[in-house]
């Protein structure tokens, strides 16, 4: 939509990495006009952030990627170690649990990032969206009605503006935000995705070398003929061009120059965890790295920012959609920081040695029981807890019931009222039993926590409304 030479739309996102690209997703499949713009020519071509954890497989699978997901990615492989050229023994770095009825995903995935982008651009076109390439956000501006961005490629006006443009946001830095952090390690790494000669190395272990240069590890990446190679330096620079990657592995591991066949991609970068102050500021809001930079080392960052898109866009779909009031999005950073710094402690501490990757990482116990969305208890379960999955009867599962951008009013072992049926927006559903939720009604929200919990519907419709739901019950 045009209007005097400005294209209009009601959400700008700037940024076509895993949090611009799932919002962009999100806003599609609930009607909600939406921009997507990356300064890049295309996607981010390197494997960087590789893992997925389990809760953000439970996201991926409700936006419409589940299947893709697992068909592309595999899980994470065991460790291996070397010394001078042979190997010293397998050890594994991550928590694996068993599927469960509430938790079918019990270890990480791995998937390269550019993957994971790939899947979610597809998704989106499904959708009717897609993304405005070359084109980069030179300012904007703020007023009580909208956002004017100018682009490259001339003014857009919308209503609200998300942040997706990564740690050198130029969104954050045109606001003013500032971001306090801290040097996680003073030493420089190097990432890089190689292909290597099948006799060379095998593909059935991630392979780490210890040596005094500081660590190296090759890790096959699931789907593709590639390796990811992250190194440390503790003396000097990395040497990013294929020559130099070739040599790095020459000497620190038994490889030689010619088994590396192909370097597809290299950077290098300096760890460290960053937090913006704010995550709003009036109608433009940040996301993913634009709110956070955390150390690769706990596979936290992309996890982390997928959740962010989740959380925001139902918010802004109830706003634009639905007749929310304006204040639910006041709930997106007040959710959010919280969980970012957590998360950001969490990488550090794993970056440094000083904590496992443990349950914690799986980001599966994460909720939002302090925030301002979160009312009541019931059974087993309080308002911001996650809603697990579990059976639903007629050999439903209940993330059947929730997938979609829907809430659903779950009733759990008990013959209270519920109300008629919502249409799309609100889903009802009667479960005999769950031993996770034990007994009671749960609203679940879109991104797939618990708003409010109760015995009755006693206030269930107040605080519906303050959702954009209109609640009949009888």
């Amino acid at each position: 939509m045009e209007l005097n030479g400005v294209k209009e739309t009601e959400v700008l996102i700037v940024g076509a990495g895993p949090s611009g690209l799932a919002l962009a997703c999100d806003l599609a499949r609930r009607g909600v006009r939406a921009l997507l713009v990356e300064q890049a020519a295309a996607l981010f071509p390197g494997s960087r952030g590789k893992g997925i954890q389990p809760r953000t497989r439970e996201v991926l699978d409700d936006l419409g990627v589940g299947e893709a997901v697992r068909a592309y990615g595999g899980a994470a492989p065991v460790g291996m170690t070397w010394r001078d050229g042979e190997r010293q023994g397998a050890y594994d770095m991550f928590r694996r649990a068993a599927p469960t009825d509430a938790e079918p995903y019990g270890e990480p995935w791995m998937m390269p990032q550019w993957r994971t982008q790939e899947i979610l651009l597809a998704r989106l076109r499904e959708l009717g969206g897609d993304v405005t390439f070359s084109t980069a956000l030179t300012g904007l501006s703020q007023d009580p009605g909208g956002v004017t961005a100018e682009l490259s490629t001339g003014p857009v006006r919308a209503s609200y503006l998300v942040a997706a443009d990564g740690g050198r946001s130029t969104v954050r830095r045109t606001l003013g935000i500032p971001m306090d952090g801290e040097s996680v390690d003073p030493a420089p790494m190097l990432v890089a995705d190689v292909r290597i000669t099948e006799t060379a190395l095998d593909r059935l272990n991630w392979h780490i070398f210890t040596g005094d240069a500081g660590y190296t590890t090759l890790c096959p990446l699931p789907g593709t003929a590639d390796f990811q190679l992250v190194a440390q330096f503790k003396d000097g620079e990395p040497d990013t061009s294929p020559e130099g990657v070739r040599e790095l592995l020459a000497a620190r591991t038994h490889l030689d120059p010619q088994d590396v066949t192909e370097v597809r991609w290299c950077s290098d970068f300096r760890p460290r965890a960053a937090l913006a102050e704010r995550f709003r500021a009036g109608r433009v809001f940040l996301t993913g790295d634009a709110a956070h930079v955390h150390s690769p080392a706990g596979g936290q960052g992309l996890n982390t920012s997928v959740q962010d898109a989740y959380n925001l866009g139902w918010k802004l779909g109830q706003v634009l959609r639905h007749g929310a009031p304006p204040a639910l999005l006041d709930s997106y950073e007040e959710e959010r920081r919280p969980v970012a710094a957590d998360m950001l402690g969490l990488s550090t501490r794993i970056h440094r040695g000083e904590q496992e990757r443990g349950a914690a990482t799986q980001q599966l116990g994460l909720g939002y029981r302090e925030g301002p969305l979160s009312h009541g208890r019931a059974g087993l379960l309080e308002a911001g807890d996650r809603a697990p999955d579990g059976p639903a009867g007629d050999g439903q599962r209940l993330f059947d019931v929730f997938r979609g951008p829907h809430f659903t009013l779950l009733a759990v072992g008990t013959d209270a009222g519920l109300p008629a049926p919502g249409g799309a927006l609100l889903r009802s559903h009667r479960a005999a039993a769950c031993e996770a939720y034990g007994k009671g009604l749960f609203l679940v929200r879109p991104d797939g926590y618990i708003g409010w919990a109760g015995d009755d519907t006693s206030g269930l419709a107040e605080y519906a409304a303050t959702m954009g739901l209109d609640l009949k019950l009888g």
